[in-house]
């Protein structure tokens, strides 16, 4: 393939998913670009065993880019970094075709695992702003990594994954990632979760509210029971016997009251 040749394929593939380049020649000022054509170098002396030589070249690269892409990683077509500053990409690393990473993007290990130790990016996936994905994990075809999300588990295909850690918030989700490349009309999880509690905590508060109407119905309906009782008590003959006599105005040291008073209600 002529250099040439290479060079439009690559501006076709980076034309889909950034609208902010205008001509050809646009690519070569693309640290993706860059990076990418010193990665091919690199791997190739890696898998003839001239390890060295090729840590020197993606080192180069990583000084020239910020783009740090182990030679040992293998990477497919259609690849594309938007940006890239800050993005790490693990020595057992597989990446598939039309895979699209955004700055500040880790493809890593645990520090755990010996062997295979860095994900599989199967094709068309997406992986928003300062997403991690770590371990020897599989992120499924066309699944898309919300930005700053925390991936620590398989993902299947066809995936949408938001939150620390990340949680499949949507499957089977048809829309390929690289012909939308919508890194902000994603669900949040955590959003939901608090509206839920919200509206629990607003039925809650209603039905305790019903209940207080319900007691204050209770206590005017008992307190008007008891009027009435105390009402009959001081009309009652036995009253009237020992309340029959009255002092002269003179001898009276209080103001007459009209109403009997109970000392419960004082």
């Amino acid at each position: 393939m002529g250099w040439y040749k290479e060079l439009k394929e690559t501006y076709q593939v980076y034309k889909e998913r950034d609208p902010a380049i205008r001509t050809y020649w646009d690519v070569l000022l693309y640290p993706c670009y860059t990076a990418m054509r010193y990665h091919r170098k690199a791997h190739k002396l890696w898998v003839e065993g001239k390890h060295f030589r090729a840590r020197l070249l993606s080192q180069i690269a990583v000084r020239r880019t910020g783009i740090e892409i182990h030679p040992g990683a293998t990477i497919g077509k259609g690849f594309f970094i938007d940006h890239g500053t800050g993005v790490v990409i693990g020595e057992t690393c597989e990446i598939g075709d039309n895979v699209t990473l955004y700055q500040g993007v880790t493809l890593g290990g645990t520090g755990k695992e010996q062997g295979k130790r860095h994900p599989t990016l199967e094709d068309g996936v997406m992986v928003s702003a300062g997403a991690k994905v770590l371990g020897s994990i599989r992120i499924g075809a066309n699944s898309k990594i919300g930005a700053g999300s925390v991936v620590l588990k398989p993902v299947p295909p066809n995936c949408t994954v938001v939150g620390v850690p990340g949680r499949v918030v949507r499957m089977k989700n048809q829309v390929i990632p690289r012909d939308t490349i919508d890194q902000t009309n994603l669900p949040d999880p955590i959003l939901q979760d608090l509206k839920l509690l919200q509206r629990a905590n607003n039925e809650l508060i209603n039905r305790m509210i019903s209940v207080e109407s319900e007691l204050s119905r209770m206590r005017k309906e008992k307190d008007g029971k008891q009027d009435k009782q105390n009402d009959r008590l001081c009309e009652s003959s036995y009253l009237r016997e020992k309340t029959h006599y009255e002092l002269r105005p003179e001898e009276r040291d209080y103001e007459e009251v009209g109403d009997c008073v109970f000392a419960d209600y004082i």
